[in-house]
């Protein structure tokens, strides 16, 4: 492809979405190989400031201006659009959420085909082993981790009409960790044992990422049960999810399998689990493991009650942006391994990366027409 690429990072919307799709160090190593121009948007939720891509010779512009920008612009954010119906003229880098039958996914995913537009859906760039070449999964299970166990805290030093408060995000692992210690001992004070932690998928970047937060906040390793796809083989519901005291769900959902936990094994008084943590957030799907509960919790109410009969009052933390919790530390490890393609966008026609999931992209768009045509 002739001339520079020209990268338009916007501005995220969803309420505190701080992470960025594009980092000031990475856009720099963009920019230094004088094949890129890149504009910024400014940004009231960023963890980044404007300063910070100027320095590094980026243009910015004002929040919202990807909308009028000239066609030729390739889109980057993270997050998926706000809801609207205008059409979309633009290549866009970003998560979308729509190619895995998620509710109103042909909504999201009609707006391209109707501009002419194109998405390269960053859940979807695959390398030539078919393993994603950028995830955001170490970090998602690490603050999914941090969040179970300060529901799990707040649970033995309050009564049961309170819910774990509203969180912001941290500048660093190292005062998260901090916060998680502090509650932790407010619990162990009341007499209450050092948390059991059931990680299912603990042999992907998830659930390494939930271990790591575990073992740095004191969890024992005889206290960590570490399943994954031999363990969860023979197909659940599985009696040790509810034997447990915080059950951390951290698998990649690709294929439908039997649900982890159902409400007869919940509904029984020698239940011990309180807390469950959906890192996966599979929420919309309609083949989502953890069949205990419909909507996704944000950041200000982390925890949704799961509605049982009998045992202790039990809650699910199903935020879908957990690692905005660490947004500074989460970006950069994200866009560090999205790097080495994001310099091959010159040659995406040529590409493999790129090439595939364009090709995705249109399999889906496919699937938009073929429904279009037996209504």
């Amino acid at each position: 492809m002739a001339g520079k690429v020209i990268l338009h990072l916007r501005a995220e919307k969803k309420p505190m979405e701080a992470r960025a799709g594009l980092t000031p160090s990475t856009a720099k190593e963009l920019l230094d190989t004088g094949d890129f121009e890149i504009f910024v948007e400014e940004s009231t939720q960023s963890t980044f400031k404007s300063s910070e891509y100027s320095a590094v010779g980026c243009t910015i512009v004002p929040e919202g201006s990807w909308v009028s920008a000239p066609k030729e612009r390739i889109i980057i954010g993270l997050k998926e659009l706000p809801e609207e119906s205008f059409p979309l003229v633009h290549e866009h880098i970003q998560f979308a959420h729509c190619y895995k039958d998620q509710a109103g996914w042909q909504d999201v995913l009609s707006r391209f085909p109707a501009g002419n537009g194109v998405l390269y859906d960053l859940e979807f760039l695959e390398n030539d082993q078919g393993r994603r070449v950028a995830a955001f999964g170490f970090y998602a299970g690490f603050a999914g981790a941090a969040l179970g166990l300060q529901d799990w805290a707040f649970k033995q030093t309050h009564s049961d009409s309170e819910n774990l408060p509203g969180v912001t995000a941290y500048p660093n692992e190292d005062e998260l960790i901090a916060d998680v210690k502090v509650d932790l001992e407010k619990a162990y004070a009341t007499g209450a044992s050092k948390p059991t932690v059931l990680v299912i998928g603990a042999l992907g970047r998830c659930g390494s990422g939930a271990i790591d937060l575990l073992k740095k906040a004191g969890i024992p390793e005889e206290n960590i049960k570490k399943w994954d796809m031999k363990e969860t083989a023979p197909g659940g519901p599985f009696k040790e999810i509810a034997e447990s005291d915080i059950f951390i769900n951290c698998i990649y959902l690709s294929t439908p399998i039997p649900p982890f936990i159902n409400y007869e094994l919940l509904n029984s008084a020698d239940r011990k689990l309180r807390t469950i943590v959906d890192v996966s957030a599979d929420t919309t799907n309609p083949h989502n493991p953890i069949p205990v509960y419909t909507i996704a919790t944000v950041f200000s109410d982390p925890t949704v009650l799961v509605p049982t009969t009998a045992g202790p009052k039990l809650s699910v933390v199903s935020i879908d942006h957990l690692p905005s919790l660490l947004p500074r530390e989460a970006s950069e490890f994200f866009v560090t391994d999205l790097l080495p393609y994001l310099k091959q966008l010159p040659q995406r026609d040529s590409s493999p990366v790129w090439v595939r999931a364009k090709k995705l992209f249109e399999k889906h768009v496919g699937r938009l027409s073929a429904q279009s045509s037996h209504i």
